[in-house]
């Protein structure tokens, strides 16, 4: 390939450009008018502007971008993370086009899109899943009998969600019936689809992923895992590889059946099969992400590989290396910089006006001092990427890092981060995905005191 859009934005948009500038591959990138003046406009060879400001006029607008891909010859489309990124409508659209979406295709994310029915696939594919329901609930009574049949607390899930959206945990009959309808409400505004199911509530658990790769010629390999449970509103907000506290033994497992569930779809490019894993190291599915991670890096920095550089060698056709050379050195971790309130965490938006950054660290940031973060889009800065010989190195960094680290002009989680991290729950290693809060709730009360 010689030519590609990217329909994104911000940090994503500035990690492609980057593996394509180094690769030779010239770059069209696309914006709004509010994201006009951010680096990857000009760090691209080509900058287009796609509408106004609303995601709906501009980053999500399919056939104006894949004329703006057509127009410019770009011959693909890297979707990145998020927006358009696991919308199979998109990606067929791409591929009647006649460019190539950079990812799987069109058909593997509808599949895996459907929480229930990739649940259906799973369980033929013999992956282990949490107990749940097989259809969809279409009434309050119909998700009530499922949840006495399940037993409380349960997961009420969007079926087309993703990102912590349309999800919530209920621990009785009360709750249930109170967050019903609102996350039907959600899961419609959101997803287009109102359709809910239900799960059972795993205790203590923590959600590991494994990042996997497919290429055309059906060969599928695994990238090993990260451990994502340090979340706030169920959204990722740290993870780190290795996954700390995972025996040998229990990591191979949810390689191989990372590596199971993908094969059973035939599944191509960059993808992550994502698990619960409760504290007996019994895992079950949880979802399949059919795109490039937030958390890439991580994988990136234990590997040594270029996880762009794979998605576009694999969507050129290319094949990829054996399992047997890939090899997870040494440790990281990431943390995501939003601006928020690290105490609501409402948005935060307004002027960077200043920014400074520990040492001995990869920085990810889709935002330069003077710029603006708006309050239409993700409120993430950047992301900031640890890496040490093994977790104590790498958690002394982090701490030196954020002793260091400032950003004035709006409020962010440093504060929170620069605290955690030399938290015992979370040096620790041995925590799970209600760590956060429980920390947060634990260390209020402590100052209260």
């Amino acid at each position: 390939m010689k030519k590609i859009l990217i329909a994104n934005r911000g940090e994503i948009a500035r990690r492609i450009i980057r593996t394509c500038s180094r690769l030779g591959i010239e770059t069209v990138a696309i914006h709004s008018e509010a994201d006009g003046d951010l680096p990857y406009t000009r760090e691209a060879t080509e900058a287009v502007l796609i509408g106004p400001n609303p995601v709906v006029q501009s980053y999500l607008q399919m056939d104006k971008i894949i004329e703006e891909a057509k127009k410019r010859n770009a011959e693909a489309i890297h979707p990145g993370y998020g927006l358009l990124s696991e919308n199979a409508e998109f990606a067929r659209k791409v591929e009647q086009a006649g460019l190539v979406f950079i990812g799987p295709q069109s058909d593997i994310i509808e599949k895996m899109g459907d929480k229930i029915e990739s649940r259906k696939t799973m369980i033929e594919a013999g992956v282990p899943v949490v107990p749940g329901t097989e259809e969809g609930t279409k009434t309050l009574e119909e998700a009530l009998e499922a949840a006495e049949g399940i037993g409380y607390p349960v997961m009420l899930k969007a079926s087309s969600g993703g990102g912590g959206i349309g999800m919530v945990r209920c621990e009785n009959e009360q709750a249930l019936s109170q967050q019903f309808v609102s996350v039907k409400n959600r899961a419609k505004a959101y997803f287009g689809d109102d359709v809910v199911f239900l799960e059972k509530y795993i205790a203590d658990a923590r959600h590991i992923e494994v990042q996997i790769f497919g290429d055309h010629q059906g060969n599928i390999i695994h990238l090993y895992e990260r451990n994502c449970s340090v979340q706030r509103r169920n959204q990722k907000v740290i993870e780190e590889s290795p996954s700390p506290h995972l025996p040998q033994d229990a990591r191979e497992r949810l390689c191989d059946a990372a590596i199971q569930a993908a094969k059973a779809v035939n599944y191509t490019n960059a993808g992550t099969v994502e698990f619960i894993v409760d504290q007996n190291n019994d895992f079950y599915f949880l979802e399949m992400n059919t795109r490039l991670q937030v958390e890439h890096p991580v994988t990136e920095q234990v590997t040594g590989l270029d996880l762009v550089e794979w998605q576009l060698k694999v969507a050129a056709g290319e094949s990829l290396p054996a399992q047997e050379s890939i090899e997870s050195k040494g440790h990281a971790i990431e943390y995501r910089i939003y601006a928020e309130d690290p105490k609501t965490f409402f948005p935060s938006p307004g002027k960077l006006e200043k920014i400074e950054w520990g040492k001995d660290a990869r920085i990810e940031s889709g935002y330069e001092e003077g710029n603006v973060v708006t309050p239409f889009y993700d409120p993430m800065i950047s992301k900031v990427i640890i890496t040490g010989s093994d977790r104590i190195e790498a958690l002394t960094k982090s701490q030196n890092f954020f002793n260091h680290a400032t950003i004035i002009g709006v409020k962010t989680n440093i504060p929170l981060f620069k605290e955690f991290v030399e938290s015992q729950e979370f040096v620790s290693g041995d925590y799970a995905t209600a760590v956060l809060p429980a920390w947060m709730d634990k260390t209020k009360e402590e100052k209260r005191v």
